[in-house]
């Protein structure tokens, strides 16, 4: 059972301070994006623990970037990476960490011509990888995904009807082939109205705006 701190969008002030080490018994921190890398550093450091995030639609375009044993690259030159140090980009990934594997997906709909926006369709392509990504990891260990971590919600799932906050179709069809336990993603802000979990199947689907604790098993074997 790990215990995880998840975080996306809003920044909770507390965090800044001392107040932070409330969350010292946490296991992991997942970030649903667009948040100030710093912040997420200041966390990760504060809590020295492992932070796994993805980008939303108002960070730092991170594609492209390469790391080999610490040296980072973009189109084969040397370059600082932007993102936040020390963390693991799940965009387009499939992670362990912390005893879960998690599947990440980051990015909004696209509604202008800003980094981390996706059509439909590309969103749909990227989906694709990390299935397939998700399925070669559990033939060769037998485990399924247990945290499915995206920027957006799926389409009719907890989103909003303006263009820049619709959800992705795709997400629904990604979470019916991983049946993760868990889908948390971001993007959604409260605006101090309850947003309450949903399901899509038997994944319980969580806006963590600006700050969810939850206990997730992981380690879940495909049956």
């Amino acid at each position: 059972m790990a215990r995880i701190l998840a975080v996306a969008d809003e920044v909770v002030e507390q965090l800044w301070t001392d107040q932070v080490h409330q969350h010292s018994g946490v296991d992991l921190i997942v970030a649903a994006g667009d948040l100030p890398f710093d912040y997420l550093e200041h966390l990760a450091n504060a809590l020295d623990k492992p932070l796994v995030f993805v980008p939303g639609n108002h960070d730092t375009d991170l594609s492209g970037y390469s790391n080999v044993r610490g040296l980072w690259t973009k189109a084969g030159v040397p370059v600082r990476w932007p993102g936040p140090a020390g963390a693991v980009n799940a965009d387009e990934r499939v992670v362990d960490v912390a005893g879960l594997r998690i599947a990440g997906l980051g990015g909004s709909i696209r509604y202008n011509k800003g980094p981390n926006q996706w059509t439909e369709r590309q969103q749909a392509r990227r989906a694709r990888r990390v299935s397939r990504l998700a399925g070669w990891r559990r033939l060769r260990d037998g485990r399924g995904v247990d945290v499915l971590l995206t920027h957006s919600p799926p389409l009719d799932c907890g989103d909003e009807p303006d263009g820049p906050h619709r959800g992705f179709d795709c997400l629904r069809g990604l979470v019916s082939r991983l049946q993760p336990s868990f889908m948390l993603h971001g993007h959604i802000h409260p605006h101090g109205v309850p947003r309450p979990d949903r399901s899509l199947g038997a994944t319980r689907v969580i806006n963590v705006v600006p700050q969810k604790v939850l206990e997730i098993s992981g380690g879940r074997d495909e049956t």
